[in-house]
This record gives C-alpha cells, structure tokens and sequence, in this order.
C-alpha cells in the first residue's frame, strides 16, 4: 500500500515541478544570451514568429503587459533592426510589427543555443530508460498546458 511518502500529493508535486521548471527556463537564458536581448524582447519576437505580424497593442495584451512598457520593448528591438513597422492593411493610423531577416536569424540562433544545450545535457546525463521516461513526461507536460 503506497504511503503519502510514495505518492506526492498534486500540491507537492507542483511546487516541485514549478522550482525545476524555473531553474531550467534560467538556465536556457543563460544558455542563450541572444545578443543580450532581455526577456520581453525574446518573447516578443517569438510572439511575432509565431503569430505573425501585429500591432504593439496586441503585442502587449498577448505578453500580459502595459502597452507602455511594449512600447519601449518594440522600440529597443526596431532600434536593433530585429523588427519592422509598416501600416496596419485594416487601419492606417496604426501600425504592425513583423520580424526583420535579422530578427528572424536572431531568434534561430537563440532557439539553436538552447536546444543544443538541452540536448548535450540530456545526452550527457541521461541514459536510455532515463531518456525515455523524460519523453513519457514532455508528452505529460504537454497534456497539462493544454487545458
């Protein structure tokens, strides 16, 4: 008969699981300084790749920020030529964000950094069973997010 030791509640596990996931989503950055791009900017060029153009406004209500605060972010990464500006197609007194030829380069590179990483650490440290059952989690994490 498993005991409350053998079978963590889903509160500690949880809290387990948010302290290592935050320890590997630093050491990722750490990994990958992307030209020292903060982590506003990644993430906003990651948006951008993956969702396509938009305004600074939807960059902003996307990343759960101020617009002010994406304002500064778009600036910084326009200043760095990563993003471009252009006239929104549905509304000309707005304008779009799309990521430049650099940008895009920027973020491979960034992306390229921390899987290499990732995949020398798991080669490195994991043996084969091991490697396994981290694929049975990742496919378990991806469940969890799809709520």
């Amino acid at each position: 008969m498993a005991t409350s030791h053998d079978d963590p509640s889903p509160e500690q596990i949880a809290a387990e699981l948010a302290v290592v996931l935050g320890h590997v989503a630093r050491r990722l950055r750490q990994t990958s300084p992307g030209l020292e791009l903060t982590h506003s900017q990644r993430s906003a060029l990651s948006l951008l790749d993956r969702e396509g153009p938009m305004t600074t406004a939807a960059l902003a209500r996307a990343e759960l920020v101020r617009p002010q605060s994406m304002r500064l972010t778009v600036a910084a990464l326009e200043a760095r030529e990563l993003v471009g500006r252009a006239p929104d197609p549905r509304d000309g007194r707005q304008s779009v964000m799309s990521l430049t030829h650099l940008g895009r380069r920027t973020l491979e590179g960034v992306r390229a950094d921390k899987q290499g990483w990732l995949a020398l650490a798991i080669s490195d440290e994991l043996d084969s069973a091991e490697r396994r059952t981290l694929t049975d989690a990742v496919a378990l994490l991806e469940r969890l997010v799809q709520r």
